[in-house]
């Protein structure tokens, strides 16, 4: 995920926020106020306030105001022959004491000239001990919210029972940073805004020219990377005290970003969702892009080797690894749509046709949907190592053929990223290893569908069984290990399959293109040619299995039923072009040819004489994928459906029917319109292959003098 898409995830459902002003943002380096700073800040929760976001205050500088102004009476109160001795810290309780009303004054002031109202709340460590205490402070802080005031809370240190609370970092909080991390989950905050002296956190100290500002915080790459400067000027923790409160709220679920409080509109930009700060978020992990650190060699073996360990486990275990993923998909759905929107509104920028634009889209209810798949998938019946037939060769020498993975699957597929989830469950359900390369309109999608499900693997299997190419420039490589990769299949357009085929040893299985076919006879009950056109047009236009051409029995021009027909393809929105016959009888446009996939509400419209004609169009024009026939004749339904040489051929049915889970195959990971291996939707079985079982009991050939062959079937179960 690009660092500009990274805000997606939360701006646009903030409302309350929490804004932690550190010490460095409220006075300068001399110690005295820094007004220009504090102006600006007043400045820009106005305008928050103002947009109806709920904004809360933690402002430290309460001390540090209050060691100015008591070293400033101590020295008017002290003799020249006092100030010449070493002079004793004055205490921090002190301090506190007499900067906390400095500090409140001044921001009553500002926001007064802003027509704002402020609240100050102090608070103890002892006082989060006490759940009636955490529930008033909700009321009170709701209460005040609801009439515009921004409550400003602080440690009240002057009153703390601990030792030297700006140096203690025992208790529930420990400074200011973690009271606002505190605050931030009790208040249940939308985003914590963590204002530092820098621009947000950096590899290493900011002052090193080599050091470089990190606009993502990814808690498994970062914290054992990162070199910490010196500890801030005037507070307690400075950025090690920040990191960790950040870490802590993001890892409950708050959004956090750490940026510069020096910048006069730093927080306004980062809820308009530009790159300002560090970003620390629970789902980070998930926007790290892949990094092709390891050949594609090594990702083709490292999938075999897994695959030959989720071989390993039992059928129990295989499936509860499918129902994790499911149970994954719906975790993160938000997460998974937010990368999605981005990925279609970046196609829709980019100008990518409509149909792509809807196979890239996961409407409202997709997650849900593959979710339930998979857990279909995940209760039917373990394929691997089913025993399909059993003979006995000889008198105790018995032959087993059995079900078994193919071993490593290359797929390349078109934009739709809800084909990497069924792909990926598929092949973990057959027990096969799979690199995955789909369409880089998709990549944000692809990439955290591939995080989501990986992560649900075990690391007794590991998730290298599921591997992602992100660059096309890695294909070439993947396609000439036949030694170990398996099985190719393709899922895109013509030109790809025959690339693909032209360019590997290794057995490819798909289908170019999805030019179906639905005939209308004319003794087609008309009503139900109505329901089953208008479904395998409109349902999903840009899915293969959708009607591209509409034949019609010459009889039937005419008629009021197919008038209808027509109308109510147009009230769906279908644009109709004709073959030559009949763009001139229904005065409709020519098509430029009849071998077109639309993939969108459109469609070629023609009429032929009668279920030969018809069937000699497919032939000559279809891709093999699905037709079907409408008719009640069952002379014409007998000779279409034994006749038409397609994968998939229906009678009075939808051609959107033909579907993996639709078939009850649970998913599918393509349709193949080859003829070799599997065809049309391929599931679980598809990806199978056989093993020869031979279990003896001392026998040998020796040239079979001393074996009686007796060749019997057995039944399977025995």
């Amino acid at each position: 995920m690009e660092d500009m898409d990274r805000t997606r995830v939360f701006v646009k459902d903030v409302k309350r926020i929490v804004v932690k002003v550190g010490t460095a943002v409220v006075t300068r380096k001399d110690g005295r106020l820094a007004l220009g700073w504090l102006g600006a800040l007043s400045e820009q929760i106005k305008e928050l306030n103002s947009q109806g976001y709920e904004v809360i205050m933690v402002s430290s500088g309460a001390v540090g105001l209050g060691r100015q102004r008591l070293r400033y009476r101590q020295m008017l109160n002290s003799s020249f022959a006092d100030l010449q001795k070493p002079q004793v810290e004055i205490d921090g309780k002190a301090c506190a004491a007499v900067g906390q009303s400095s500090l409140m004054a001044l921001y009553d002031t500002l926001f007064t000239q802003l027509d704002m109202t402020s609240a100050q709340l102090l608070v103890t460590d002892r006082d989060f001990m006490d759940k009636d205490f955490r529930k008033q402070m909700n009321e009170t802080v709701n209460k005040l919210l609801s009439l515009k005031v921004i409550p400003i809370f602080n440690e009240n240190d002057a009153v703390s029972t601990r030792r030297a609370p700006y140096e203690d970092s025992s208790g529930i909080f420990w400074d200011n940073d973690s009271l606002a991390a505190l605050l931030a989950l009790d208040l249940k905050a939308d985003l914590l805004v963590l204002l530092s002296d820098v621009d947000g956190l950096f590899s290493g100290p900011p002052s090193d020219p080599r050091s470089k500002l990190i606009h993502t915080y990814i808690k498994e790459k970062h914290q054992n990377e990162i070199t910490f400067g010196d500890k801030s000027r005037v507070g307690r923790g400075g950025m090690t005290a920040k990191v960790k409160a950040a870490v802590n709220a993001s890892d409950a679920g708050i959004p956090v970003v750490i940026t510069s409080g020096y910048a006069a509109d730093n927080i306004v930009k980062v809820l308009q969702g530009q790159r300002i700060g560090t970003l620390f978020h629970q789902d980070a992990r998930f926007w790290t892009p892949h990094i092709k650190d390891v050949s594609a060699r090594q990702m083709a073996v490292a999938a075999k080797e897994s695959s030959r360990r989720l071989q390993a486990i039992s059928s129990q275990d295989r499936k509860q690894i499918l129902l994790n993923i499911a149970d994954a998909l719906e975790a993160n759905e938000k997460l998974i749509s937010v990368e999605n929107e981005a990925d279609v509104a970046a196609a829709q920028q980019a100008g990518y046709e409509k149909s792509l634009v809807s196979r890239l889209a996961l409407k409202p209810g997709k997650i849900s949907s593959l979710a339930k798949s998979i857990r279909v998938l995940a209760n039917m019946e373990d394929p691997i190592g089913r025993v399909l037939k059993k003979t006995q060769l000889a008198d105790g020498l018995v032959l087993e053929k059995t079900s078994s993975p193919l071993g490593v699957l290359l797929i390349v597929f078109e934009s739709r990223p809800d084909a990497l989830v069924q792909i990926a469950s598929l092949a973990i359900r057959s027990g096969n290893g799979l690199l995955l390369k789909g369409g880089k309109e998709a990549k944000r999608s692809n990439a955290v569908l591939h995080k989501v499900i990986t992560e649900a693997i075990p690391d007794s299997v590991g998730g290298k069984l599921i591997g992602l190419v992100t660059s096309r420039e890695e294909i070439p490589d993947l396609l000439k290990l036949d030694d170990v990769i398996d099985l190719v299949i393709p899922r895109g357009s013509n030109k790809l399959v025959s690339q693909i085929k032209n360019s590997t040893k290794i057995p490819v299985l798909g289908h170019a293109d999805g030019i179906c076919h639905v005939y209308v006879d004319k003794s087609a009950n008309m009503d139900m040619a109505q329901r089953i056109v208008i479904d395998a047009k409109v349902d999903y236009p840009a899915a293969c299995n959708a009607m591209e051409t509409l034949l019609v029995h010459k009889d039937l021009a005419h008629s009021s039923g197919l008038n209808e027909l027509i109308v109510n393809l147009r009230i769906e929105g279908v644009t109709l072009y004709g073959g030559p016959r009949a763009s001139s009888l229904l005065n409709i446009p020519e098509a430029r040819t009849f071998h077109h996939e639309y993939n969108s509400l459109a469609c070629t419209i023609e009429f032929v004489d009668d279920v030969y004609a018809a069937i000699d169009h497919i032939h000559q024009h279809g891709s093999a994928h699905t037709d079907c026939i409408v008719a009640e004749d069952k002379e014409a339904v007998e000779v279409f459906l034994r006749q038409v040489d397609s994968a998939a051929v229906f009678c009075n049915a939808s051609t959107r029917f033909c579907d993996g889970a639709r078939f009850g195959l649970g998913a599918e990971v393509g349709i193949s319109t080859g003829r070799i291996h599997s065809r049309g939707p391929v599931g679980v079985e598809g990806l199978l292959t056989t093993r020869w079982i031979l279990n003896g009991s001392g026998q040998v050939v020796a040239g079979d003098k001393d074996i009686v062959y007796t060749h019997k079937d057995l039944p399977v179960d025995s």
